[in-house]
């Protein structure tokens, strides 16, 4: 903070994508930012910024500047500083522009993560091995550039497998195999040609857990329960927040996590880490320096009435006085994705209905009639989605399955 009146000024490195739930994302971040007297100050992509009006016309200033070139988001914000711009904070939301957010704050000295600890979770197999070394259970796991060296791991280790991008996100070509006679069409899935990785499939319940760093440690919010699909894909299609566990083994998640994130040595912004309850117990999964998505940010503002989810870490971005208001969840909510079968949508009944129950806190049809409904590989082959609000996460889960089954598509098979 400058001397004086002078509000202090955010950069939100590398904007959002043009989605309904960046967009959402965004919009929230920079009224909380507002709400603190903050000026804003928002990079992205020319071509994103052009489709993301709703977000552009909220910020205090925009400029186009490519988060993916590695250091020309660091090299704007200096030839900013030295024309007389002044920054105070650096935050990004969207998990490809999370590298050049902590570039840019290594940059200007200004409170971040190390960039190479962001780089390291960014890099999954780096990611692995991090935590490997460090004694948390983990998968085992091979970098491959060919289903050549794939086959060759397959043969030297237990399956089934997973096959994965090395960095991707939304469940983009992940697969799970049982032999190597799956392997090239697992191979044909993954987006663009580059090295791929292969890890052995960890049993077990699903979970992620959300929270953000306050003075360079890690506060645990909640435990997200996950709902996905059957394999060989492993598409999301619901989240129960808070999730119901035994006392006893919430605090054993949340000592691990932490212990992992101090490991890994992130210690701004916000996190999302995966992870299994498998018979030998918690096998860390992919970690990532940013909220979850699937409305898990609105989820959590649901649970903890009052919590800003970004408003919380200006202020630890900005050293500012906060009070210590407990953080512990006192509602549920859930969501709840829309999955027909694959075709043309000749018609939807239901959704005004299940869109206006009351205890709706999200609702978002993706596909109307017209429309086509892909096979369920990715997030973005889901239907639409419901979030919903309760006091108990059973009553959450259920509201939002009944909600959701009450919404019929009529589907001409492709």
């Amino acid at each position: 903070m400058s001397a004086g009146t002078d509000p202090a000024t955010l950069l939100l490195v590398g904007g959002v994508r043009a989605v309904s739930l960046g967009l959402d994302m965004a919009e929230l971040a920079l009224d909380q930012a507002h709400e603190r007297g903050l000026r804003t100050h928002l990079t992205n992509q020319e071509a994103v910024l052009a489709a993301t009006e709703a977000v552009t016309g909220r910020a205090g200033a925009v400029s186009a500047v490519d988060f993916a070139v590695p250091g020309e988001s660091a090299a704007w914000a200096l030839r900013q500083v030295a024309d007389g711009t002044r920054f105070d904070a650096v935050l990004a939301l969207q998990e490809m522009a999370q590298v050049a957010a902590a570039d840019t704050a290594e940059a200007l000295a200004l409170p971040g993560n190390p960039p190479e600890a962001v780089r390291r979770v960014r890099t999954k197999d780096a990611c692995r091995e991090a935590l490997a070394a460090a004694g948390f259970r983990q998968p085992a796991v091979r970098l491959c550039v060919d289903a050549t060296e794939a086959a060759a791991f397959l043969a030297a280790s237990t399956g089934p497998w997973i096959v994965k991008p090395r960095d991707a996100m939304g469940s983009t070509g992940v697969s799970r195999i049982t032999g190597p006679d799956g392997l090239a069409d697992a191979v044909a899935l993954l987006p663009g040609t580059g090295p791929f990785l292969v890890e052995e499939f960890v049993e077990g319940a699903e979970y992620s857990v959300e929270g953000l760093f306050l003075d360079g440690a890690p506060v645990v919010l909640a435990v997200t329960e996950k709902e996905k699909v059957e394999p060989p894909f492993f598409v999301e299609v619901g989240h129960i927040l808070p999730a119901e566990l035994p006392d006893a083994r919430r605090t054993e998640i949340e000592r691990t996590v932490a212990a992992a994130l101090d490991v890994l040595g992130l210690r701004r912004g916000a996190f999302h880490v995966e992870l299994w309850l498998g018979p030998d117990g918690i096998v860390l999964g992919e970690v990532h320096n940013r909220y979850g998505g699937d409305w898990i940010h609105r989820m959590l503002g649901h649970v903890i009435p009052g919590f800003q989810v970004y408003g919380l870490i200006y202020d630890d971005l900005l050293g500012l006085p906060r009070e210590r208001a407990d953080l512990t969840p006192v509602r549920a909510a859930a969501a709840r994705y829309l999955t027909p079968p694959p075709g043309t949508v000749v018609a939807v009944d239901g959704w005004e209905e299940a869109a206006a129950h009351p205890d709706v806190l999200r609702a978002e049809l993706a596909v109307g009639p017209g429309g086509t409904v892909r096979p369920l590989r990715t997030s973005g082959d889901r239907a639409g989605v419901i979030v919903v609000g309760a006091d108990t996460p059973d009553q959450a889960r259920k509201l939002a399955r009944e909600l959701a089954d009450s919404v019929r598509f009529t589907v001409e098979s492709a």
